[in-house]
């Protein structure tokens, strides 16, 4: 309790500064205009993809999307991208097989995330949009420090970009709860310094989870959020269900982290000719989609995009999936997901998780394992993996689960160790030029934030990128020994 009570003092005298007052009174007024952006950029998203997907191949007379949709959209996907990447600002934002986000984005490289988010996620890529929306919202609120009347230091903007990524971020999450948990969990902070970044980041995204959910209701248009919207049937663990359950989680720990291996080794083969390698990894996700929907003779939507509309559909009805289709699911949806973290753009997350819940629900076939265990565990030990954030993966699966997550969570916890710990010691360590990312640079080299001299906030941000010293990994940093 020492350090605490001594930093009592400073925490006082930086609250009740103007300053800190105004970061504040910035950072609310920031949630509400990032939550709008990110609004109508999650819909548009949306309903590009729906158009691909559903509309289109209803519109030429198939029932859904014959095996071969994928190939023609994922080679567009790759000559949009390949432009996007070797001549925009920031080349379309951060390398995904780097974490969850790179450093805060400044608006010179927002055209960059934009277009290669909102133009290629939605023909099939399987990435999901939490990057570029945290590269959306740092940009925004760093463009609003530099426009602001007085502007802001180092150390400020770091704080400031960190609540826009918070508040971007959270809209897709579902609200500010696992946004929040995931600010204090990536920062590695404790004490004063985990409160200055905190305070800023849950009223960003506590103002913007307001708005989105207001302009959802009035406006009739849907965002697709991580949720399930058939929450899995209540269920009390036992003492099977953990003897399964550890071994299952560090077994899909070691696919997640297989994925993550592939998508580094794409992103090197890719650097020598990023342009063509670029459209030719595209081909190569469209091709890992095409054969999947030719040996389970089901619709290749199921593996491409996100998956968080395949995730509601399995958790709605596990039972409906063969075990056949759920093993192709994993290795396909897998490949594609591990040739997009190395050539691609978006967001790591929501593709593992649908892979980890179709292996936890394969793994609840195992004598004594229960349905719902399986796709809990699935889902935390997925999330963990790929974020290296056991806490923030524990509360979202918790989220997702609705009413069955009361009694899942001692399992959730376990899972999320356990594969958190797994993936750490699967990971071979890198050199210092292997973490960064072509275009890292020039992505935050024109926001108050990207100043590496900026101090302890620069390193709280949610999607910081790769830092010399050592400290705990966050969402943006791959989880190394």
């Amino acid at each position: 309790m020492a350090p605490t009570s001594a930093a009592d003092p400073q925490l006082r005298q930086i609250l009740a500064g103007r300053g800190y007052r105004r970061l504040l009174l910035l950072a609310a007024l920031l949630g509400v205009p990032v939550a709008l952006v990110s609004f109508f950029f999650v819909s548009a998203q949306l309903a590009l993809q729906n158009l691909v997907w559903e509309d289109w191949p209803e519109d030429l007379g198939f029932d859904r999307a014959p095996w071969w949709w994928p190939l023609p959209w994922l080679l567009l996907a790759g000559l949009i991208l390949a432009p996007v990447v070797t001549r925009m600002p920031g080349g379309g934002g951060h390398v995904p097989a780097h974490g969850l986000g790179g450093p805060p984005v400044g608006p010179k490289a927002l055209p960059g995330v934009v277009v290669a988010a909102l133009l290629t996620l939605p023909l099939g890529v399987v990435l999901g949009p939490e990057a570029p929306l945290m590269a959306l919202g740092s940009g925004l609120a760093l463009l609003a420090a530099q426009l602001s009347r007085k502007p802001l230091d180092a150390m400020n903007g770091a704080v400031i970009a960190t609540a826009g990524q918070t508040a971007a971020i959270s809209t897709i999450l579902g609200g500010p709860l696992v946004a929040a948990v995931l600010v204090i969990e990536a920062a590695g902070l404790g004490g004063t310094g985990m409160v200055v970044v905190l305070l800023p980041s849950l009223l960003a995204s506590g103002a913007g989870a307001l708005v989105f959910t207001g302009f959802g209701d009035w406006t009739g248009l849907s965002t697709g959020d991580l949720a399930l919207p058939t929450a899995p049937p209540r269920f009390t663990p036992d003492a099977a269900d953990f003897l399964w359950g550890i071994p299952a989680a560090a077994l899909i720990a070691a696919l997640v982290a297989a994925g993550m291996a592939l998508g580094r080794r794409t992103e090197k083969w890719i650097r020598p000719q990023t342009g063509l390698r670029t459209v030719l990894c595209a081909v190569g996700v469209g091709v890992c989609l095409a054969v999947y929907a030719l040996v389970t003779g089901r619709d290749p939507a199921e593996a491409a995009l996100s998956g968080q509309i395949t995730l509601g559909t399995l958790a709605a009805d596990p039972h409906a999936w063969p075990i056949a289709a759920l093993c192709a699911l994993i290795l396909f949806k897998g490949l594609a997901w591990g040739l997009s973290l190395g050539g691609l753009r978006g967001g790591p997350i929501f593709p593992s998780i649908l892979v980890g819940a179709a292996a936890g629900v394969v793994c609840s076939g195992l004598p004594g394992l229960g349905t719902t265990p399986g796709l809990a565990l699935g889902i935390a030990a997925a999330a963990a993996a790929v974020t290296g954030l056991p806490l923030t993966s524990s509360v979202l699966t918790v989220l997702l689960l609705g009413q069955g997550a009361y009694h899942q969570t001692p399992l959730v916890v376990f899972a999320a160790v356990v594969a958190s710990i797994v993936t750490r010691l699967l990971r071979r360590p890198q050199g210092p030029a292997e973490g960064a990312a072509p275009g890292a640079a020039a992505a935050a080299g024109d926001g108050p934030a990207a100043d590496p001299g900026s101090g302890s906030a620069a390193g709280a941000r949610p999607g910081g990128g790769p830092r010399p010293e050592s400290g705990p990994p966050g969402p943006g940093r791959d989880p190394a020994p």
